[in-house]
C-alpha cells in the first residue's frame, strides 16, 4: 500500500484547532418512549478543522511563514484533487505512545492490528510512521517481526497463549479533504489566510 503524502507543516497555522470524534448510532424509538440504539461503527471517525492567519504567494518576503507557503498549500489540495485523495495528518496532542499493550497471543496468531488507547479506549491507530519497539510479555524483541501498511504487526512466530503484546509507535491520521474548494483571502499585497480547512479520517 503506498504512502499517502503528509499535510505540510507550516508556520502559518493558527488558533483554534477543531477535533471531533464521532459514531454512527441508529435510534429507533417505541410509542412507550423506550429506545432501541444500535451501534454502526466500533470505531469513531474524526473530524479537524485548521485555520491559517498567515500565508505568503512571495519567495521571499514574510520570510517567517515559509516562501510561496500560499503555492505549497493550494498546490497540496489540487494534487489531491479535493475530496478524492487522501493524507496523513500528524495531530500535535494525539501522535505517539510509549509502551502500548494492544494485544494477547493466542499461540497461532501472528498478525496483530497496532492500536493506540485514549483516555482508556483502545482503537486501530490510522497509519503508523515509526514502529520503534517491540514487547513480548515486556521482553524487548530485536527481530522477528515486521511491520504492514498502515497499521498490522506481524510475527515470524505467533506469541505463546497470554502473551501481552505491547509497543512503542509514533502515527497519524489518514484524512481526505472535506470540500472540493478552499477559499484563500490575500488581506494584504503577499499575504493569504484561509479561514476554515476541514477534513476528516478515513478507514485505512
Amino acid at each position: 500500500m503506498a504512502i499517502p503524502p503528509s499535510l505540510p507543516a507550516l508556520a502559518g497555522l493558527s488558533w483554534s484547532r477543531h477535533k471531533k470524534p464521532g459514531f454512527s448510532t441508529r435510534v429507533a424509538s417505541h410509542v412507550s418512549g423506550r429506545e432501541v440504539r444500535v451501534a454502526l461503527m466500533a470505531y469513531p471517525l474524526y473530524e479537524f478543522e485548521a485555520v491559517y492567519n498567515g500565508l505568503t504567494s512571495s519567495a521571499s518576503l514574510f520570510a517567517g511563514l515559509g516562501a510561496s507557503s500560499l503555492q505549497t498549500l493550494m498546490g497540496f489540495f489540487l494534487q489531491l484533487q479535493g475530496q478524492f485523495g487522501t493524507f496523513l495528518y500528524t495531530d500535535p496532542d494525539d501522535n505517539a505512545v510509549t509502551g502500548q499493550a494492544f494485544a494477547t497471543g493466542d499461540g497461532s496468531t501472528a498478525s496483530f492490528t497496532i492500536e493506540r488507547s485514549l483516555g482508556g479506549f483502545l482503537e486501530p491507530a490510522g497509519w503508523v510512521t515509526t514502529l520503534s519497539n517491540v514487547y513480548l510479555n515486556g521482553v524487548h524483541q530485536s527481530s522477528g517481526f515486521s511491520l504492514t501498511t498502515p497499521n498490522t504487526l506481524t510475527f515470524t512466530s505467533a506469541p505463546g497463549n497470554g502473551v501481552v503484546v505491547s509497543a512503542e509507535f509514533a502515527y497519524a491520521f489518514n484524512c481526505r479533504f472535506l470540500e472540493d474548494q478552499m477559499d484563500f483571502e490575500e488581506f494584504m499585497a503577499n499575504l493569504w489566510k484561509l479561514h476554515s480547512m476541514k477534513f476528516r479520517s478515513v478507514k485505512p
